[in-house]
């Protein structure tokens, strides 16, 4: 690709450099190459500009030095224009429509014959399935299951019982939709009683899962995770828990029931949400912070219980400080009661 169709394709400038460079593919600075674009986003990371390998770079109006021989394409974000450089070099391989033989589909499902059903996938009764989706090996559709347009549901994917996948969404390897709600009830015997989870999940359009992620029905209703929210590897959603759209949580992070994330928020990894709680839109927790309480919108949260990040960081600065402040009250304790005496 030249240098002039990937600033267009990537809404950047050339500040420097020939249009008709030939640029291969897309590479971070420390091993970037002859014919790789790179960026530049975390200043830090600045000194590798002079050592590195690549024909060019992406960065914002930051100027450089030392490189002439380093093409340049200007872009108010150079990480988002690299992640669309990437894009560019990999894109998804076209759909090629078939049905393996090993493939098990109830004569009631409709799927469309623009799809890619793969070795020993089993789709139930009443199930649709769109146009442009693939499901890759060992996917299971439960009864009723519903997947939109250009969806791809990678091996070992189970969708439970009349759960709905939007438009392009992406489900990664073993994870589970649909499963049940952790819901019991103690009996007069002081025995657990399974509640029925009678209820469904949804997705909404352009929604990511990764691997090994448990979404669980709800017990009555749903649990809808919104349009563009993106979840991680190893996360648990609990039944009746609402994401809004464009969320983003991360690894090993966990909602109880009824939890209520807002439009934006991020959950850092390890994070847990108590039941019935609500995260106001573009909040932020914290890497393993857990909440006790509602987040107001816009608040970044850490700790365990969550509160301020500034108060937070405080909180920890001085933490470290214990054993030094205990000694410093010990010696004053002594001179108070020394000063004491001598009256």
């Amino acid at each position: 690709m030249k240098l002039s169709e990937l600033a267009e394709r990537t809404f950047s400038t050339i500040e420097n450099g020939a249009p008709d460079l030939e640029i291969k593919a897309a590479a971070g600075l420390d091993i970037a190459g002859e014919g790789d674009v790179t960026f530049l986003a975390n200043p830090k990371y600045t000194p590798q500009i002079l050592k590195t390998g690549a024909s060019a770079i992406f960065l914002d109006e930051k100027p450089i030095t030392g490189r002439d021989d380093l093409a340049v394409l200007r872009s108010r974000d150079p990480y988002v224009a690299y992640t669309l450089a990437l894009r560019l070099f990999h894109p998804e391989p076209e759909l090629v429509a078939f049905r393996h033989a090993t493939a098990v589909i109830d004569e009631t499902a409709t799927v469309d014959a623009n799809t890619e059903i793969h070795a020993n996938v089993v789709i139930g009764k009443n199930c649709r399935v769109a146009s442009g989706v693939r499901i890759f090996p060992n996917v299971t559709l439960y009864d009723g299951v519903s997947i939109g347009e250009g969806t791809i549901i990678h091996s070992g994917v189970s969708v439970r019982e009349n759960c709905e996948i939007g438009r392009n969404c992406i489900i990664h390897n073993n994870s589970t939709i649909g499963s049940d709600g952790f819901g019991y009830s103690k009996g007069e015997n002081k025995r657990w009683l399974k509640i029925p989870q009678t209820g469904r999940v949804v997705l909404e359009d352009d929604v990511e899962i990764g691997a090994n992620t448990a979404i669980d029905c709800a017990s009555v209703g749903e649990t809808r995770i919104k349009r563009g929210a993106k979840i991680d590897n190893l996360v648990q959603i609990g039944h009746s828990c609402t994401v809004d759209e464009d969320a983003l949580i991360c690894s090993q992070t966990g909602l109880a029931g009824s939890s209520v994330i807002g439009k934006r928020v991020v959950l850092a990894g390890q994070v847990g949400i108590a039941g019935h709680l609500t995260v106001g839109d573009d909040a932020v927790i914290t890497a393993k912070s857990a909440t006790s309480h509602d987040i107001e919108p816009g608040k970044i949260i850490s700790g365990i219980p969550g509160f301020d990040n500034k108060e937070w960081l405080r909180s920890t600065a001085a933490f470290r400080r214990l054993s030094e402040m205990s000694k410093r009250i010990r010696d004053l304790e002594k001179i108070v009661l020394k000063t004491e005496k001598d009256f």
